[in-house]
């Protein structure tokens, strides 16, 4: 029976709404983990755990950006795939993009066990918090790989417009991570040895499912060979490698940011920890606007539907505004239960505040940035999202939070951040709109 693919029809701004909305809660409680084993972590009652984890999931933050990088790279080969009704190519990229995935990941994660000790330092980390961020990283690191795999499934999923199920597999891991954390942390009294064990389980049961999913229900995947190793890995290098220089932008920036707080101290770093895991919890549908958005402009590239690529992008811009405001106004009114639910200090307090009351709004240029992002890496020009996320994590970042923190003190970092943020945005977005014209009049040349 023949397939159509699901968004070269219909309203674009419905598309967008439910993929960004089934990415949101998928990914949110991809992250919910992390929440999840922090606030178990916070019952520990030492300051000193908590900061660690912050350190740590900095430098995983690397692993996992390349890891999304391979994700957006096959959400945007798949989906043209599908678009242009080319199911068997679809299939055997599946397969391929998923078996380069773990072994790079798996390349990454040797290289971070052995110098994960050396990069805590680098950043800040000293004295029982390096033993304890390194203990972490030992016993979490080595799922990395495992949880590509969920990812990549996940991306898959999402190229093909089955949203529902893309949000089941990392809904997965945050109900895991919920029953498992408090289980081994204190149930067993493994401490912060429990709560990495607890990361890695949920890891893998999301992988499982996804690969079920994909397999089995969607039979999207398929036997390769040699040849289809080689047909396939140079397309997808073309996306991934600038996608995940894209992608290392963020964590680099944050490493930046992190390397000026923890100047503050533990209880700076502690409510660094905290206003981490709370901003992809809250922001989780910014952060799903890349991978959200690809499969619908990804398709309706393969089948030359250019009016709908600029009403997606428009689309999209559109709904990240409006959700934005919205969890702006939820974080200012859920603030003190925040400080309570993590026993922070007033020094850990001061950097939360400073997000939730002021540099929460920033994230409105954010969601300018990774749509723009979306428009990039599935247009074909994966480079421009490269450029601008270097801009701002690698260009202004540092320097603004410094120039934030000699004013402010620590929440003068998050100001920071904010800022170079909204820089960004800006300059993205009218790139953006001149950019999806230039690809339309280039393509209709070519055709």
């Amino acid at each position: 029976m023949k397939r159509q693919a699901r968004f070269t029809t219909g309203s674009t701004m419905r598309h967008v709404a439910v993929m960004t909305t089934t990415g949101m809660i998928g990914l949110t409680f991809m992250f919910l983990i992390d929440a999840i084993t922090l606030f178990w972590v916070s019952r520990l009652e030492n300051e000193s755990f908590m900061a660690a984890m912050g350190f740590a999931w900095t430098v995983q933050f690397f692993t996992i950006s390349v890891g999304i990088a391979f994700m957006i790279a096959t959400t945007a080969l798949v989906s043209r795939s599908l678009g242009a009704e080319n199911w068997e190519d679809a299939r055997k990229q599946t397969t391929v993009f998923a078996l380069l995935t773990f072994i790079l990941l798996s390349i990454a994660v040797i290289v971070l066990l052995i110098f994960n000790k050396e990069i805590l330092v680098s950043i800040g980390a000293s004295g029982s918090t390096l033993e304890t961020a390194s203990t972490f990283l030992l016993i979490s690191v080595p799922s990395l790989p495992i949880m590509a795999m969920g990812m990549i499934g996940s991306a898959v999923l999402r190229a093909e417009g089955d949203g529902i199920r893309s949000m089941m597999v990392t809904i997965s891991s945050g109900i895991v991570a919920a029953i498992v954390d408090p289980l081994f942390i204190f149930g067993f009294d493994m401490g912060i040895q429990g709560a990495a064990l607890g990361v890695s389980v949920a890891r893998v049961v999301s992988a499982i499912l996804a690969i079920y999913f994909v397999i089995k229900v969607k039979d999207l995947a398929a036997s390769i060979n040699f040849q289809d190793v080689k047909k396939w890995y140079l397309p997808f290098a073309m996306i991934a490698i600038p996608t995940i220089l894209t992608q290392l932008a963020s964590p680099t920036g944050n490493m930046f940011a992190t390397s000026v707080i923890s100047e503050f101290g533990e209880s700076a770093m502690a409510g660094w920890a905290v206003l981490g895991r709370v901003t992809v919890v809250a922001f989780g549908g910014v952060f799903a606007l890349s991978g959200a958005i690809g499969g619908i402009i990804g398709q309706n590239f393969g089948a030359n539907k250019f009016d709908r690529v600029r009403s997606s992008y428009r689309d999209a811009l559109l709904f990240s505004t409006f959700y934005v405001f919205l969890i702006w106004g939820m974080l200012v009114i859920l603030t003190p239960f925040i400080l309570g639910v993590f026993n922070l200090s007033d020094g850990a307090a001061d950097v939360v505040k400073a997000f939730n009351y002021i540099a929460a709004g920033s994230y409105i240029f954010a969601g300018a940035l990774y749509v723009s992002n979306a428009s990039f890496n599935n247009l074909g020009k994966p480079l421009y999202s490269t450029l601008f996320n270097w801009v701002k994590d690698g260009v202004v970042m540092l320097p603004f939070c410094i120039f934030g923190a000699a004013f402010y003190g620590s929440a003068g970092v998050v100001y920071g951040q904010g800022l170079a943020y909204i820089f960004a945005g800006i300059i993205s977005v009218v790139f953006g709109w001149w950019f999806i014209s230039r690809v339309e009049k280039l393509h209709k040349k070519v055709i």
